[in-house]
C-alpha cells in the first residue's frame, strides 16, 4: 500500500532579489494511520509546507506523491478535485459562515459533490455526531462556543472521507481547556483510523503525535535525530 504522503526532495522557491527558498530540499513520507506533528517556528517554512501538501501551490522541485498519485502529472481541475476527496482542512480560524447553521456549514464541503442536498445533510450530520455535536446540529456559529466552532470546523474536514485531515495551529484561539478537548478530539480519530499531520509551534499539541518533524529555515528534519546530535 502506497503511503498517504510522500515528499522526495521537494522544495519551493519563490522569485526575487535574492531569491527566498522557503522550503528547501526534503524528504518526508506519511503513511496510513500516522499521526505527525510538524513543528517550528513563525517564518520556518510551516506554511509553505502546509500548501504543498494541501495540494494549494506546486513545488519548484522534487515530487510529491499522494496516495500513490504523482501529483505534478495533475492539471488544476485534477488537483482541486483530489484536495476535495483527499484532504481535510483545519484551520486556527475557524471559517464558519454566521448566517448558516452548523450542519449547513458542514454541508457546504459537499456542495459540488454530486447527490441531493438529502444526502449531503445526511453525511453532515453523521460528521457533527462523529465529533461530539450531534446535540448542536442546527444551532448557529454565534451560539457555539469556541471549542464547539472547532468541532464543526473538524467535521466539516471529515465530511468526505479525506486520507489525510491537515490541521494548521488548531488549538491557537482556544482557552487550555478547550485546546485540551480538542486534541482529545484528535486522539480519537487517529484510534479510529485517521492520518493527522497538525503544524505547529506549540510543544503541548505536538507531544500528541506520534511523530515529531522539525522545520526551519525550509529544512525537515525528525526531532529525535535533533535530541541524538544533542546528546552527542
Amino acid at each position: 500500500m502506497a503511503p498517504v504522503v510522500h515528499l522526495d526532495r521537494i522544495e519551493r522557491t519563490f522569485p526575487g532579489t535574492p531569491p527566498v527558498h522557503a522550503l528547501r530540499e526534503s524528504n518526508l513520507t506519511i503513511e496510513k494511520n500516522d499521526y505527525i506533528a510538524i513543528v517550528g517556528p513563525s517564518g520556518s517554512g510551516k506554511s509553505t509546507l502546509l500548501h504543498l501538501l494541501g495540494l494549494l501551490d506546486r513545488p519548484t522541485g522534487g515530487t510529491y506523491w499522494l496516495d500513490g498519485v504523482d501529483t505534478a502529472s495533475l492539471d488544476d481541475t485534477a488537483r482541486a478535485g483530489m484536495r476535495a476527496e483527499r484532504i481535510g482542512f483545519v484551520f486556527q480560524a475557524f471559517h464558519l459562515l454566521g448566517h448558516r447553521t452548523a450542519v449547513e456549514n458542514v454541508m457546504l464541503a459537499e456542495i459540488h459533490r454530486r447527490g441531493g442536498s438529502k444526502q449531503r445533510r445526511e453525511r453532515a450530520e453523521a460528521a457533527l455526531r462523529r465529533v461530539g455535536l450531534g446535540h448542536r446540529i442546527d444551532a448557529f456559529p454565534t451560539t457555539l462556543s469556541g471549542g464547539e466552532r472547532q468541532r464543526v470546523a473538524v467535521a466539516r474536514a471529515l465530511i468526505g472521507g479525506p486520507s489525510l485531515l491537515l490541521a494548521d495551529e488548531p488549538t491557537g484561539n482556544l482557552d487550555s481547556k478547550t485546546s485540551e478537548s480538542i486534541l482529545q478530539l484528535f486522539d480519537d480519530l487517529h484510534a479510529a483510523g485517521l492520518t493527522l499531520a497538525v503544524i505547529t509551534h506549540d510543544d503541548d499539541v505536538s507531544e500528541r503525535a506520534q511523530r515529531r518533524i522539525r522545520i526551519h529555515d525550509g529544512v525537515l528534519t525528525p526531532l529525535t535525530e535533533l535530541v541524538d546530535r544533542g546528546a552527542r
